[in-house]
């Protein structure tokens, strides 16, 4: 069984060859040759002799002919001026004599392109100062306050000494003292800004003094701790304290709650362990103490 399926295939490979072959050749016999025509655009689109086409070289007319040839390259147009300028208005119009003004050289932006030395800086005047802070103040009196080399009495006010005294019911109390405390209490250290020039170091300045929006003079002279000066702006804030017995106008403090001083011809206390020399010279012990071994 096996012997005769090997025969059979062995058989059908030619038979299958001779049946490839003969249907190419009949293939080949009745393949049709195709005419492929040559159109160029360019010769369709140009006119004949004949501007008027036949019905019957219409319809040979070749579907392509319907495409329309590009357009010829046109002439490239001259530039369009972005605008237009009139020569006659260019020039700036002629002015007479009689119209033009002349007037003073600008100054230089900077002394360095003058040929001289530069001058010397301007110095402020009392009306420029807008007010100088003084840091970290000291009242060495009542309306005088010294800060950065500044010496500043502050105007409107006659300065309280520390040294005055004042008499109450006939009896004298330092009140350049207490007046001096109170107005350290009031500055506490705080900057001080005065209309004094940006420089220090020179004699005692009378000017106005503020700490915020606190006049200083106003508060020495509300609070009795100066003297308004006359004709000075606190005149009736002076009067005030005066009347209501404020600050040097009224009553010594009292000192009731405060300890006693020593008197000054109380000796001062001894050691119990010290020695001290007699009067010839001898040293005498303590009583606590045993005589030393002659």
């Amino acid at each position: 069984m096996r012997l005769l399926q090997t025969a059979l295939a062995v058989l059908a490979i030619p038979v299958m060859a001779a049946l490839v072959v003969t249907g190419g050749r009949a293939i080949k016999g009745s393949e049709s040759t195709i005419t492929i025509d040559q159109i160029d655009p360019i010769a369709d689109a140009l006119p004949t002799g004949d501007d008027t086409p036949s019905a019957s070289d219409a319809a040979q007319e070749p579907a392509t002919a319907a495409i329309p040839a590009p357009a010829a390259p046109q002439p490239p147009k001259s530039a369009a001026h972005s605008r237009a300028i009139d020569p006659d208005i260019v020039a700036p119009p002629a002015l007479s004599d009689s119209e033009l003004e002349r007037v003073e050289p600008r100054a230089p932006l900077s002394d360095l392109a003058l040929a001289g030395p530069p001058k010397p800086p301007k110095t402020k005047m009392p009306g420029d100062w807008n007010g100088t802070k003084l840091f970290q103040p000291v009242a060495t009196a009542a309306g005088l306050i010294e800060s950065k080399g500044y010496a500043v009495a502050v105007s409107g006010v006659d300065v309280v000494k520390a040294d005055e005294t004042c008499s109450d019911a006939g009896k004298s109390w330092a009140c350049g003292t207490r007046a001096r405390t109170a107005f350290r209490a009031f500055l506490r250290g705080r900057a001080v800004a005065c209309t004094v020039p940006p420089d220090g170091g020179r004699d005692i300045i009378t000017a106005e003094c503020h700490i915020g929006n606190q006049d200083i003079g106003q508060w020495l002279a509300e609070n009795g701790w100066a003297r308004a000066a006359q004709g000075g702006p606190y005149v009736e804030a002076g009067n005030k304290a005066r009347a209501a017995k404020k600050g040097i106008f009224g009553p010594a403090p009292k000192l009731d709650g405060l300890p006693a001083l020593p008197a000054a011809s109380e000796p001062a206390p001894v050691a119990p362990d010290s020695i001290l020399p007699a009067d010839g010279g001898a040293v005498t012990p303590p009583v606590d103490q045993p005589a030393p071994a002659q």
